[in-house]
């Protein structure tokens, strides 16, 4: 005989809401970290809106959970973390190295990171080592992320249309993005890529 689905399983008024346990909310983390990069807070925000959407379905807290929710929340987030799946000094890195490729500037990498939930020591660790690493190829990170940007969004010499006309555009989206003015006017009023490089 075939189950009946949950949505039919929550619509019959005579079945009783289940009642959620510990084990529920560590299964509920598990999975999250095992599918999400995700920071430690981040986590805490997602297991709290776990606890929020089954009281909302009408699920009541086992009396052990309900009696230390931020506790036992934060238990587990510690237990992750000792336990290796959860590192947000690894997880700030990786969001800001990416962050930096895809284009965002120093401010906009440290808001990226502050949105994530990191605190202010990680996201200090995390834009020092994508400094270091973009020292180390011998790139100013704010110039290779401007560039980025830049190729990204067609402006100045990655443009394909009337370039003075749109310079102004140009400069004010780079200021947009978090860049300072000199070195937008440097990307934007470049010959080409590699003139960029040699300014």
């Amino acid at each position: 005989m075939p189950r009946p689905s949950r949505e039919r399983a929550a619509a019959d008024p005579n079945r009783p809401a289940p009642e959620r346990d510990l084990v529920w909310l560590r299964a509920g983390a598990l999975s999250h970290v095992q599918r999400y990069a995700c920071s430690a807070e981040r986590l805490r925000q997602v297991l709290r809106r776990r606890i929020d959407r089954s009281a909302r379905r009408g699920e009541t807290l086992a009396p052990d959970l309900a009696a230390d929710l931020s506790g036992h929340i934060e238990a587990l987030v510690v237990r992750l973390t000792a336990d290796g799946l959860l590192n947000d000094e690894a997880f700030a890195k990786g969001v800001a190295t990416s962050l930096s490729r895809k284009g965002q500037s120093r401010r906009g990498v440290v808001a990226g990171l502050r949105q994530r939930g990191l605190g202010a020591e990680d996201i200090e660790t995390a834009v020092a080592a994508v400094t270091a690493d973009a020292a180390a190829e011998g790139v100013d990170p704010e110039l290779a992320a401007a560039v980025a940007y830049a190729r990204r969004r067609r402006l100045g010499p990655f443009c394909t249309g009337d370039r003075k006309a749109r310079r102004d555009k140009d400069l004010a989206a780079l200021g947009r993005r978090g860049f300072p003015y000199g070195l937008a006017r440097r990307v934007v009023d470049a010959e080409d890529e590699a003139a960029i490089f040699e300014a």
